[in-house]
């Protein structure tokens, strides 16, 4: 991983873009007006805040910084997956789409956790 140019070509980077989409294509737009300014907000940032902070995690100089921006990465995968469970409970989107934007989310998390792992103990001493 050492020989990388771009965090764009970080698999949890590119897996987060997935899921950032699927949110703008399948969610969003199936939500009413009345939740333009709550709920569409709210996982449209989170969606977002996925890979902005594998991005800025990955433009750190110490090992540790980016990690941390990768939990914080975490943590707003799985806001973005309580807000498609709220979207789901209010009736916007069906159990389809919830379980097509779950699969996003556990294979996102997945990568992830993996490449903190890797973050980890390729930094062992």
């Amino acid at each position: 991983m050492g020989s990388l140019k771009s965090f764009e070509e970080l698999a949890c980077w590119k897996e987060a873009r997935i899921l950032r989409n699927f949110v703008k294509d399948y969610i969003i737009p199936k939500l009413p007006n009345s939740e333009k300014f709550e709920l569409a907000s709210q996982i449209r940032r989170s969606s977002r805040s996925v890979g902005n902070n594998i991005a800025e995690g990955f433009g750190r100089f110490h090992y540790q910084e980016n990690i941390q921006f990768c939990r914080i990465a975490r943590g707003s995968l799985n806001e973005t997956l309580d807000h498609a469970i709220i979207a789901f409970d209010e009736n916007y989107i069906s159990k389809k789409v919830l379980q097509e934007l779950r699969d996003v989310h556990d294979r996102t998390q997945k990568i992830l956790n993996g490449y903190i792992k890797y973050l980890k103990d390729s930094r062992v001493s």
